[in-house]
């Protein structure tokens, strides 16, 4: 059975936050979900360029993981890309093409409800 580290959910944001900003994510935003979700403790958001820049994001975040030896449980929307969702447990990250994230809108969703976990914001 493979050992995972534990990592504090503000480390692991910004960890994230940095790999994702290195491998050009747009928009970045991160919203601490602690004590308003069940079901995760931070959200972070960005957007991809392409079906194929957000594959490689997707990807890349699970070689992180291993390399890190950070759980993760799964991946959602792959084969689309237009919304991949990679359940990291306490941290779930959101990759959107842009219309996509237009349509969702999960920073509205969750306005007012959260603080942001790790100000960083990445201009396109």
């Amino acid at each position: 059975m493979e050992q995972f580290i534990v990592l504090s959910t503000e480390k692991k944001i910004e960890a994230l936050s940095a790999w994702l900003y290195a491998h050009k994510a747009l928009q970045l935003v991160s919203l601490g979900m602690a004590g308003k979700s069940a079901w995760t403790e931070a959200l972070i958001i960005v957007s991809a360029s392409s079906v194929r820049h957000a594959q490689s994001l997707a990807d890349g975040i699970l070689a992180w993981c291993k390399e890190q030896k950070l759980e993760f449980l799964s991946v959602e929307g792959y084969q689309t890309g237009q919304w991949i969702l990679v359940d990291l447990n306490d941290v779930v990250v959101n990759i959107f093409q842009a219309p996509t994230r237009e349509l969702y809108r999960l920073e509205s969703l969750w306005a007012g409800r959260s603080e942001p976990a790790a100000p960083r914001e990445v201009s396109a």
